[in-house]
């Protein structure tokens, strides 16, 4: 079994964003219920975030956007940071635990006090830009703790899989012109966020999934240019922006995948790693937004990271 730590923090289910907004505290409520309701949490290390220094933010994100975030924080009430997006008085806290959790992560895999970690924080990252506050995110966790991998621990190459329902704008905005940085995502197409679907560099690899569609055309994808891409790559990490709602019971998505599709995907992620880069995959938490098929898919990811 592989040594994996679960990372989170309960002061990130203080960021509530209204009762019926889907990115819900409940979220990563679910998915300790489920580990903790199941056992398998007795067999993961469990560790506290902290939060990040500005100075991590920093590497990924205009200064004048996080001064921004910090000066409007508000003390009570909601401020709308987005059309999509609130900012409460607990925000500013989670955001920085949920970028700090990815630090934690990171500095863990690379001093080996385990191999692999998944992240259940909020507020998600993968839509934020480096001045856009955007799709319910504010910092860009994944894009966070791969510069610390780069920055803090000399790693020459790393990768990103993103396998939410929607596409990974920010953190293709930010490596777009780094091919020291990987990128390869699914997401559905035509679909929210309707941008940066077109890049064309050989080391951001798109895959569109079609409205209703299945797992079978990732899987292809996986086979026939995902794996071969990272295998020429090398990354020295595998770094994972793990979303749940492709699940075909997601009301914010219309694919159809199933629980078992993320423990497949996983586990090819986890052989590749462990072929490329010692076992080294830190994972964080995206979307997922019906709470019975997160706590599902959250529960095969990380059965299938511990494997």
């Amino acid at each position: 079994m592989t040594k994996t730590a679960f990372i989170y923090h309960e002061h990130c289910e203080l960021h509530d964003m209204g009762e019926e907004h889907p990115e819900s505290p409940l979220r990563t409520k679910a998915i300790r219920d489920r580990l903790i309701s199941t056992g398998l949490m007795n067999e993961l290390i469990p560790l506290e975030a902290y939060q990040a220094k500005k100075e991590h933010v920093l590497r990924v994100h205009h200064s004048n956007y996080v001064e921004q975030l910090d000066r409007i924080s508000p003390r009570h009430g909601l401020i709308q940071a987005d059309p999509d997006t609130l900012m409460g008085p607990h925000t500013w806290e989670a955001s920085y635990l949920a970028a700090g959790a990815g630090i934690l992560a990171v500095d863990g895999v690379m001093n080996k006090a385990f191999n692999r970690a998944f992240c259940a924080v909020r507020p998600p990252g993968h839509h934020a830009e480096p001045n856009v506050t955007m799709g319910f995110c504010f910092f860009n966790n994944i894009a966070v703790a791969a510069e610390h991998a780069i920055k803090h621990h000399g790693l020459k190459k790393v990768a990103i899989i993103d396998f939410d329902v929607h596409q990974c704008n920010g953190t293709i905005e930010m490596y777009e012109n780094r091919p020291d940085v990987m990128v390869c995502t699914s997401f559905q197409h035509p679909f929210y966020p309707n941008s940066h679907w077109a890049v064309e560099h050989p080391h951001i690899l798109l895959t569109p999934m079609v409205a209703f569609s299945d797992f079978r055309d990732v899987r292809i994808a996986w086979e026939e240019q995902w794996l071969p891409a990272l295998t020429a790559h090398q990354p020295e990490m595998i770094f994972i922006s793990a979303g749940f709602d492709a699940h075909t019971k997601d009301p914010l998505g219309q694919i159809n995948w199933q629980t078992e599709d993320y423990f497949w995907l996983t586990q090819a992620i986890a052989e590749a790693a462990d072929q490329l880069c010692h076992g080294r995959i830190v994972s964080i938490l995206e979307g997922g937004y019906h709470l019975e098929a997160l706590a599902d898919g959250a529960e095969a990811h990380i059965r299938a990271l511990m494997a």
